[in-house]
This record gives structure tokens, sequence and C-alpha cells, in this order.
């Protein structure tokens, strides 16, 4: 039996900038992620997010946040209970795309938000974004909701529930 891939997760530097950048020019991400500015070292010091570099092999190809969804008072996922997290990510090269990276690797994230006690893990794509969603469900997500236009974008709630993990993790 193949064990799945082990991914590393690391806290993005300002040595990682230039990276974010050439992958959020990506046409595959900058479609979903926006063309505008890329991160800066204010962004990594934003105490309400939590900035990563994927890698798998020691090769670094994803970029994945998590957030307190009750860091901003408009946020459409503040109503969520206390201690929930919301998840954003993209995969950087486009050889490292639809090989199965995306569903896993959230999914080992979200297993770890899990385990420090998130009682729900929230995520936003947009409703045209299809392979995102299929990515997500992949991992555990369900869709919660309409589509709805937010401070952010326009998005479809997506949730997975810490309780609903560990029964469909229990043998």
């Amino acid at each position: 039996m193949t064990r799945p891939p082990k991914y590393s997760f690391r806290q993005a530097t300002p040595a990682d900038l230039l990276l974010l950048a050439d992958w959020r020019k990506a046409a595959h991400v900058a479609r979903w992620w926006g063309e505008g500015e890329s991160y800066s070292q204010e962004d990594l010091a934003e105490p309400r997010v939590t900035m990563m570099i994927v890698s798998l092999d020691d090769r670094p190809f994803a970029y994945m946040q998590d957030y307190t969804v009750h860091g901003w008072d408009d946020h459409h996922f503040a109503g969520l209970p206390h201690g929930s997290r919301g998840i954003d990510q993209f995969i950087g090269p486009s050889d490292m795309i639809g090989k199965g990276h995306g569903p896993a690797f959230i999914a080992q994230r979200v297993h770890s938000l899990f385990e420090a006690g998130a009682p729900v893990v929230a995520t936003d794509p947009h409703p045209d974004n299809a392979s995102a969603i299929r990515a997500y469900e992949k991992a555990g997500f369900a869709i919660s909701g309409q589509p709805q236009d937010t401070a952010w974008g326009r998005i479809v709630p997506m949730l997975a529930h810490r309780l609903e993990a560990m029964r469909q993790s229990t043998p």
C-alpha cells in the first residue's frame, strides 16, 4: 500500500516574496487571485494571518494561509464558533496542478488545525472555480450556502467541521 505524500509547511519569510510574486503572475493563479500587488513584509507580519510555503520533497510549490475568521468585524465567516479558521491557497508551478496535491495538502493542514482546536475550518472559492471547489470537497469541505458578494469578492462558502472529520477518521 502506498502512503500519501507528506507535505511540509513553513512560515513564509521576506526571502519568499519574489517566489510568491512569480507564482502570483502565473495565469492559473492570477485568474483567481488577481494580478494586483504581491505580498509585502507588512503582510508577513499580519498577526491575524498565518502565511506558509508548502513543499513536497523539499520543493516549494504552493502558498497557503489560514486566518482567524473573527479578525475582521465584517468578515463573512465571523458568525462561526470561536476558534474557527479560514484558509486560502494556490499552487504556483503549473506542473504541480492536476496531480492531487491540492486536496492532499489542504486535508493535511486542515487536520492540523483541527488538532490545534479549531471547531470549523472555512474557505471561500469563487463560484466559477470548479477545480478549487472539487479540491475542497475531496479535502472534506461541503458547500454551506449560496454564492455571495463579499468585501473580498464573489465567493461560495464552504465548511469543514472538526466533529465530522473525527467521525470519518474513526474506524
